[in-house]
């Protein structure tokens, strides 16, 4: 028999990490984001630490790409006003185009023909651009296939596809797969600072990779790289991705041709600056600050960042079952990403399949776990993520689903569709990597 007072402690654990997500979604926005950190009046434009005087340049032009590309260039627009124009790529159509930019919607989470047209349009771009004039880079997640050009004509988009799924379900960690792309890329690893030269040039990044590797954030297309093609060698190696990678790509790699990226003497980058406005860490704080106002004790651990999602899970799960022994209720925050190796692909994404080998361990505790994309995308599905808690697993047996099998399958989206699990935001315009939410009484 149900037990009402049980299942309406388990509902309020899962709608208390839900507000938590939201809130934090909410408080580390663009357009907070922006608003904290860029500001022009009079035409001076302040970007953190730097001053430009828009006035005093030739030309001046933005360059947004990555998923949060509109809504990055519509925020710089609230700013410096309306007088900007550019090219915008992001992989969902744009509310309202402003004026002066030119839209692309590239591929996401692998390359379309937009995003070969996007790359073409912005390096010819920032090709014209003499040495009086100012780039804006507006750089955000999601960037490395929105917008891609191969380096080596060989490659057809074909293959560049083939390609990025081989490395996105290698099990290799973001910034191994980002080394890889760079360098066999026309943008990324700083080639597209390389082609804006003389102009002088800032980033504004709206970071979804680790604190402290800025580089890897889009693949890094207009800082100095600091990957090597011998890291690429050694990476390949490691995750066994020749035999997975289309003729074209593994010559280059068996023919050791890859073009080496520009380092940090390059003199593209001596006229250039790079401010990240946001990252995971900002996501982090605000959840922190939301769960405390809940009334929650708070600890965070990002210790698990870039670990398989099983051990994640357990990871995750016996630090909030000690916290627990001495604070109730307690909320335990983690960011980053957690890694998923995909055999047997169905529909779903890291966030799910963490969640979903959480359900499993949880059975009949209070405790409540959320993994979610600060995007609004998981995966292939239409979910952000999922949120679990001590009666998932049985209520998903009971409407007939096979938990192990779904985990097995990477197939967690439907079963957590169908009991009303999945956490459904939408694209959310912005990309500060994953959160994890556990909570527990």
């Amino acid at each position: 028999m149900s037990d009402p007072s049980r299942e309406a402690k388990f509902r309020e654990m899962r709608d208390s990490a839900r507000a938590i997500f939201l809130r934090a979604l909410a408080d580390a926005s663009i357009e907070k984001g922006f608003a904290r950190h860029v500001h022009c009046e009079r035409g001076i434009l302040r970007v953190c630490d730097d001053l430009y005087d828009l006035h005093s340049y030739s030309r001046v032009l933005v360059i947004s790409l990555g998923k949060a590309g509109h809504t990055m260039v519509e925020a710089l627009a609230m700013q410096a006003g309306e007088s900007l124009e550019g090219i915008v790529a992001s992989s969902v159509s744009p509310g309202e185009q402003l004026r002066g930019f030119r839209y692309f919607r590239g591929g996401h989470p692998t390359p379309n023909g937009e995003s070969i047209q996007a790359a073409t349009a912005m390096l010819r771009a920032v090709d014209a651009q003499a040495a009086s004039a100012l780039v804006i880079f507006l750089v955000s997640g999601g960037g490395s296939s929105i917008v891609e050009k191969p380096s080596d004509d060989e490659i057809s988009l074909d293959d560049l596809i083939a390609t990025y799924r081989a490395l996105v379900h290698s099990g290799a960690p973001i910034a191994a797969i980002n080394a890889v792309r760079k360098h066999l890329s026309a943008v990324k690893g700083g080639r597209l600072a390389q082609a804006a030269y003389p102009a002088q040039q800032v980033s504004l990044l709206v970071s979804d990779v680790p604190d402290g590797t800025p580089d890897a954030l889009a693949s890094g297309p207009t800082m100095p790289d600091s990957t090597t093609v011998e890291d690429c060698y050694r990476i390949a190696e490691k995750y066994e991705l020749l035999k997975k990678f289309p003729t074209s790509t593994r010559e280059l790699f068996e023919r050791h041709a890859l073009d080496e990226t520009p380092k940090s003497d390059d003199p593209a980058f001596v006229r250039a600056r790079w401010w990240t406005l946001l990252s995971n860490q900002s996501a982090i704080e605000e959840a922190s600050a939301a769960a405390e106002r809940a009334g929650f004790f708070v600890n965070v651990d990002n210790s698990c960042d870039d670990w398989d999602y099983a051990r994640a899970a357990e990871y995750l799960l016996g630090r909030v079952r000690e916290l627990r022994k001495q604070f109730s209720p307690v909320c335990l925050i983690s960011g980053g990403e957690v890694t998923v190796k995909v055999e047997n692909g169905g529909v779903g994404g890291r966030n799910q399949q963490f969640a979903l080998a959480c359900a499993e361990k949880i059975a009949g505790e209070n405790i409540a776990v959320l993994s979610a994309g600060t995007d609004g995308v998981d995966g292939n599905s239409p979910a952000a993520g999922a949120v679990v808690e001590g009666s998932t697993a049985e209520r998903a047996r009971s409407q007939g689903w096979d938990v192990r099998a779904a985990l097995e399958r990477f197939d967690a989206y439907p079963l957590f569709s169908a009991i009303g699990d999945s956490l459904e935001t939408g694209p959310t315009g912005n990309n500060l990597r994953d959160l994890r939410i556990l909570i527990a009484w």
